[in-house]
């Protein structure tokens, strides 16, 4: 009796002391995560779009080669992310309109296919949930291994829609049988796309008319997420303008932004990291960031942080010693005030067109007060871009730019590019401005998310002037930089 006492006291010591280290280590990861009941919420809301009689098929995205071997850091297609919160590779959710009854008697409305657990695999590239994993963290409870797909019996032929996503056709098959190759081959089978009627009722198109509709809304969980991706985003920015001169590189200035980012708990950035300075501010999408010292130039700062999956867009432009000429100054100031005209249009119910218009009015007339154009048809010279766009799970993200409502997230980004040799005088030339702004439309206008980072002229300069606990961040210099020639 008492050796039988002891034994159930030590296992179940021994069982809580196991169990207080598991949740030791679960105490390290972040707590903001998205819980399975926003994933389930998000799966519901597009059954109840669904029409009649369908199905939707999500596939996860490829993954890509990086170099020989070595993959890049895999990315979750957003959409698979949104309504499962299933973040690997190789895997496809299946969300039926009305519930589904095998031929057991057995009812379900949803299925995901996920990678089979395989230790050697998790060695080299790590964890998988798998099929249980899966059921426990996600809270679908129709799981299966991808190999199952395969003989599921899934007849396409009796729905009215199958809507999906344009299928992959890039893709590389490895020896894995269940691996993305396989899943679209095998849908594309099931589907049997010769078949004319089967053509008809495959639907990409509303597919994204019905994703957008909800992606463009956010929920309240995703707004927690925005905002500290935007609040972590305008940190970065802060904290270079504090730290900045002429002597720095622009690759030096994206590694000061993203380590911030990483500082704060954000994963990786949104977009490639755009680090003009001079005339590189003029190249839209510049992402080389390989000027080796800035100078005394503006410098244009696209840099938005990742946080779970939630990217932030922020643009800022600043004088890199410290102070904007007479001519930057006339030009950002020009752009700020294309800013704030579009912002005033801005609540819900407004049309996007009124605030593209009133940006591009703003600018258009500007330009021609300074002598850059003679007409203000030519704005597009010098402003050649939208004014913004939604963001959230891509920083493009999904939905129409029409009638702006309750609840989106959108960015609002005048520009002006003058590039060398343009038709106008010299002491413009190479002076390129950005401003880009997040913001949550409302009831009755807007909030600036991204309020944290100023815009401004002279509070950019009083920034400039301050100082930043990265200036303490020196390093010894390279023992290679010191070798000339080869």
């Amino acid at each position: 009796m008492q050796r039988t006492t002891f034994s159930r006291s030590f296992f179940l010591s021994l069982f809580l002391l196991l169990s207080g280290l598991i949740n030791a280590q679960e105490d390290f990861l972040p707590n903001d995560y998205l819980g399975k009941e926003f994933y389930a919420g998000r799966r519901d809301a597009l059954r109840a779009a669904m029409p009649d009689s369908s199905v939707a098929v999500i596939f996860a995205y490829p993954t890509r080669t990086f170099s020989n071997d070595v993959e890049y850091l895999y990315h979750a297609n957003p959409d698979m992310y949104y309504f499962s919160g299933y973040k690997e590779p190789h895997s496809m959710l299946i969300l039926f309109k009305e519930t589904q009854t095998d031929s057991t008697g057995k009812s379900y409305k949803e299925l995901l296919f996920v990678q089979k657990k395989n230790p050697q695999a998790e060695q080299w590239t790590g964890k998988r949930l798998g099929t249980d994993g899966a059921r426990e963290k996600l809270g679908i409870q129709d799981v299966y291994n991808g190999l199952d797909f395969k003989n599921f019996p899934i007849d396409f032929s009796r729905f009215k829609k199958i809507l999906h996503d344009r299928l992959p056709a890039d893709l590389v098959n490895t020896n894995d049988r269940a691996d993305l190759y396989d899943l679209v081959d095998q849908f594309r089978q099931k589907l049997n796309l010769t078949d004319k009627a089967m053509q008809n009722k495959s639907d990409t198109r509303q597919y994204f008319e019905l994703t957008g509709k909800l992606r463009r809304i956010k929920t309240p969980e995703e707004l927690s997420l925005l905002r500290k991706a935007v609040e972590i985003s305008c940190q970065a920015h802060n904290e270079v303008m504090k730290t900045i001169h002429p002597g720095m590189s622009e690759l030096e200035i994206q590694g000061l932004q993203e380590y911030v980012h990483k500082k704060q708990g954000a994963e990786g950035v949104g977009y490639g990291s755009i680090v003009g300075s001079g005339e590189n501010g003029c190249v839209l999408h510049y992402m080389e960031n390989t000027k080796t010292k800035i100078g005394g130039s503006l410098l244009l700062m696209d840099v938005g942080a990742e946080y779970h999956g939630y990217t932030a867009d922020v643009t800022r432009t600043v004088p890199a010693d410290g102070k904007y000429s007479a001519e930057e100054r006339a030009i950002y100031q020009l752009v700020y005030d294309a800013q704030e005209a579009a912002f005033k249009t801005l609540k819900n119910g407004s049309k996007f067109a009124d605030a593209s218009n009133a940006a591009r009015e703003t600018i258009a007339e500007g330009l021609v007060k300074l002598g850059i154009l003679k007409d203000k048809k030519d704005v597009w010279k010098f402003y050649p871009h939208g004014l913004g766009h939604h963001i959230g799970l891509d920083v493009h993200d999904r939905g129409a730019m029409e009638t702006l409502l309750k609840d989106m997230v959108i960015t609002i980004e005048p520009g002006i590019y003058i590039q060398s040799n343009s038709d106008c005088d010299k002491k413009w030339w190479g002076i390129a401005v950005r401003i880009e702004d997040d913001l949550l439309i409302t009831e009755t206008g807007y909030e600036l998310l991204s309020r944290f980072s100023p815009r401004k002229i002279e509070e950019v300069e009083k920034l400039i002037s301050q100082k930043s606990a990265l200036d303490q961040f020196k390093l010894d210099p390279l023992e290679s930089g010191k070798k000339k020639g080869f």
